[in-house]
């Protein structure tokens, strides 16, 4: 699902709501979910799961085309964790 499919959806689910304010809605959430990952927290979703930061150390990585090696600094980088219910739903589904 993309992020204007899941604006179409909430605007159909609940149709007191305009596509405009649906929009706005899912953005500001993105936003303060995007925010709180840069600043170092923790998110956790209950029955969804739960995002973090995880730290990639430095390394030397080479480069596919010229075979050249290349430094690659430390990085964090999103995770996501899926709570139980939320494996559990996706299960049932295969």
């Amino acid at each position: 699902m993309t992020k204007s499919g899941l604006i179409s959806k909430l605007a159909l689910r609940y149709p007191q709501l305009v596509i405009k304010d649906a929009e706005l809605a899912v953005k500001m959430i993105l936003d303060a979910m995007a925010k709180s990952l840069s600043e170092g927290q923790r998110i956790e979703i209950r029955g969804f799961g739960s995002f973090s930061l995880n730290y990639r150390p430095p390394r030397i990585g080479r480069n596919p085309k010229s075979g050249e090696k290349v430094n690659v600094p430390a990085k964090h980088v999103p995770h996501f964790k899926a709570g139980k219910e939320l494996r559990e739903r996706v299960d049932q589904k295969s």
